[in-house]
């Protein structure tokens, strides 16, 4: 049985893959069945991945458009087969655009992978 704690070290192991820009790494910690959710696109939830292979395309667009993207300020909560983590995510875009924002993902998981992977961020206006 996958307990909570199981869940956050999937998390914990996430943001590594992420800041280490593992792609690999990353989509080993979810199902083959997975979406993502990006914080930007066409439809109110954004723009939707689904399945392993348009979630890695999805994921690996973070660090095609931020290349140096870090992920930092990390906390992570799980109840059942939901979690939150928060984040400050750091990066310069290729238009160099420079960023600072904060941010969160809402998961799913099944057993000990992630599901579902819903991003939200928040923007600074001047």
């Amino acid at each position: 049985m996958t307990t909570d704690q199981d869940r956050l070290a999937v998390l914990e192991r996430m943001v590594d893959g992420f800041n280490a820009h593992d792609l690999d790494a990353i989509m080993s910690l979810f199902t083959e069945d997975c979406v993502f959710e990006s914080p930007r696109g066409p439809q109110a939830w954004g723009r939707r991945f689904e399945g392993q292979g348009a979630v890695r395309e999805g994921l690996g667009a973070r660090f095609t458009t931020i290349p140096d993207v870090h992920y930092g300020d990390g906390s992570h909560f799980v109840s059942g087969d939901r979690g939150v983590s928060e984040w400050t995510l750091t990066g310069t875009t290729t238009d160099g655009i420079r960023l600072n924002v904060r941010g969160c993902d809402i998961w799913t998981f099944r057993d000990d992978r992630v599901v579902v992977k819903n991003s939200f961020w928040k923007f600074v206006e001047s």
